[in-house]
């Protein structure tokens, strides 16, 4: 299984997705599209994507952009991945 569809697995246990977010690529548009994910939801999506990989991302990597597509999640959390030898 790759980054992006364990970052999908996470996406959908985090926001309650139901099965949805199986159908989502990676250009599937996340933060404005959305509704389930609120502020909240993002918090539960950050702390589900860290235990999951076992990684820990740093307030700076943390912006909107971040949050933007299903692509752009997932190249967060290869990063951190990279950078801890993963």
């Amino acid at each position: 299984m790759n980054v992006t569809e364990q970052v999908l697995r996470v996406l959908d246990e985090a926001l309650s997705l139901q099965g949805r977010a199986q159908a989502f690529r990676r250009e599937t548009p996340l933060l404005g599209a959305l509704p389930e994910l609120d502020s909240m939801a993002v918090l539960a999506l950050i702390t589900g994507l860290e235990n999951h990989f076992g990684v820990a991302f740093s307030d700076d990597d943390m912006n909107g952009t971040v949050f933007a597509t299903v692509g752009s999640v997932s190249d967060l959390v290869q990063q951190a991945l990279n950078d801890q030898g993963a």
